[in-house]
Order: C-alpha cells, then sequence, then structure tokens
C-alpha cells in the first residue's frame, strides 16, 4: 500500500519543529548590537561592571528606584532576566535572599564576595521594622553592606573583573583604574579612623559593621530612617544608648530631615551622612556618593 503525505501535513510538521522565538527560549537578551547581558543584585555591583566591562557589555539591574535591592522581591519576568542572562552578578553574604527560593545557573552565577566569606559578620537583632514597600523586615543574619569597607570593594570589583574578561579586553586595564580610586578611598578614611580613635559614634541603621571594623570606628546601630523623624519614645531610647555610650555623632544613611539633626543637636549629637549607595542615587554615581562621603567624614572629624 502506499502511503500519500499531503503538502499541507509537511508545512503541518514542519512548523511544529520550529524552535520557540526568544522571547520563550532559553537564550540570554541580547541587545541590537547583541552585546552579554549581565544581570546585578545591586547598584555598586552594576557600577563596577559597568566601569571594569565597558561598551563590551549590557549591564541590567531590574530592582525598582525607590527600594532597597537587599529586600527587593523580584517578579517573575525579573527571575526570568537572571535565569536568562549571560553573567549574573550577586553580592553574597546573604544580600539577595530572594535568590534561595529560586533556581538560578550556577555556571553563570558570581558570587562576588566569595573571597572573604570567612569575614563575614555574624549579627543578632530580635526587632523588626519596615522602610519603603518591602515590608516587615530583620537585620539579623549576616551583615551584608559589604563594599563600604573598601578592601572587600576591590575583591569584589576583582571577581567581577575575572567573571567579565571574555567579553571585555580591557577589563583588567579598567579594573586597575577603578581599584587605585577605591585605595584612594580606603586610605583616607583609616586616616579619619585613626583620628577618632575609637571615640563613641552612633548609627542610624545596622548597615555599617563592615565600615566600622576596617575603619576601626566604635558605632552603636538604633533603627532610625533618615526621612522619618524621631518621635519621643527613639529619643528616649537613644538617650538610654548615650548613658553607656556618650556619642557626640551620628551617621546616617541619607541626608536626614532638619528636624531630625535639630532634635538630635538639643541632646548634643550632631549628624553626618555615609550613603552605602545600594541603589541608584539620584545624582552621580557610586564614585561620586563615595568621595562625598569620605569628604563628610574629614571635614567633620579633621
Amino acid at each position: 500500500m502506499k502511503w500519500f503525505i499531503s503538502p499541507i501535513a509537511i508545512l503541518l510538521s514542519l512548523t511544529a519543529c520550529k524552535p520557540a522565538d526568544d522571547s520563550t527560549s532559553s537564550k540570554a537578551p541580547q541587545t541590537s548590537q547583541g552585546k552579554p547581558q549581565v544581570y546585578v543584585a545591586n547598584y555598586p555591583l552594576k557600577y563596577f561592571a559597568e566601569r571594569i566591562g565597558g561598551d563590551a557589555i549590557e549591564v541590567q539591574f531590574p530592582a525598582p528606584s525607590d527600594e532597597d535591592p537587599v529586600f527587593w522581591q523580584p517578579d517573575d519576568a525579573a527571575v526570568s532576566g537572571f535565569q536568562s542572562a549571560d553573567l549574573i552578578l550577586m553580592n553574597g553574604a546573604t544580600y539577595s535572599k530572594w535568590a534561595e527560593k529560586v533556581t538560578l545557573p550556577q555556571s553563570k552565577l558570581v558570587d562576588t564576595s566569595a573571597g572573604f566569606k570567612a569575614q563575614f559578620i555574624e549579627i543578632k537583632a530580635d526587632t523588626t521594622h519596615s522602610h519603603g514597600p518591602s515590608g516587615e523586615h530583620s537585620h539579623s543574619g549576616t551583615a551584608f553592606t559589604t563594599w563600604i569597607d573598601f578592601q572587600q570593594a576591590i575583591q569584589q570589583a576583582e571577581a567581577i573583573a575575572k567573571s567579565l574578561t571574555k567579553y571585555a579586553s580591557e577589563a583588567e586595564k579598567n579594573f586597575s583604574i577603578l581599584k587605585a580610586e577605591l585605595e584612594a578611598l580606603d586610605a583616607r578614611l583609616l586616616a579619619v579612623g585613626k583620628r577618632l580613635a575609637n571615640v563613641p559614634l552612633v548609627a542610624s541603621h545596622p548597615v555599617y559593621h563592615y565600615f566600622a571594623r576596617r575603619y576601626k570606628l566604635n558605632v552603636r546601630p538604633v533603627l532610625w530612617e533618615p526621612d522619618v523623624v524621631p518621635d519621643d519614645k527613639a529619643m528616649e531610647e537613644l538617650k538610654g544608648i548615650l548613658t553607656t555610650h556618650p556619642a557626640k555623632w551620628m551617621i546616617w544613611e541619607g541626608d536626614p530631615a532638619k528636624d531630625s539633626v535639630a532634635k538630635l543637636e538639643t541632646i548634643g549629637v550632631k549628624s553626618v551622612t555615609f550613603d552605602p549607595c545600594g541603589n541608584v542615587p539620584d545624582s552621580g554615581d557610586f564614585m561620586a556618593v563615595m568621595k562625598a562621603n569620605v569628604e563628610a567624614f574629614e571635614k567633620a572629624f579633621p
């Protein structure tokens, strides 16, 4: 018996075997220039990757500008972007807790803080609080603001440089320039720490653990927000801390409200800002923010 296959059947067969388009395949998203797609967990990594990779790569940082990336919960589209990227740069130190609940391709993932994992700081904080749309959270566990110890920032940037050499021929050269800038800031802060000589300080938030360790600062944190004026209860709690930790300065994550500054001055505490810059700043870039931070400290503690 002879079998007859119609042209329509052949056409249907070929259509069924056609590969899915790029929007549903596992291939990394490409720009019109076909640049490798690098997804990052926070803004410091974005800045480092762009400085090191230059025009050879395209860096994607999908976290909203009004959220702290450490507490961000990406939607399905953002997770898909990470999964299909050519390279994934994570901060490590339990920074992106969302990543524990999804599968990311390990062959493309770089934990930029893995090189100093043995030096992680573990903290205990029973109190939870909220700021922004991220909801309630606690700062207990591994301290995660790794990059404001500039020596650790250099190690994170070096891990990025090693991962980008296959994409960017200038990666090592660009890293060397960035490293020199970070080393200069590191030296200036070491000098400030030496002048302070363990003088008590308070901080508006428990994010300065590595910063304090590197620059030998004696810091006690509270749970305040720069845009929220402390109420009477918060002021009384601070006064309680000052009885055993007589600080004359508070370090803020961002520029504090004028009323907050005024309230602190009534109890003899001045304000200085050191912005960790976890998300994209309103103006300038990471290096500009860090230089402003260092200059503020040098002015406060000459």
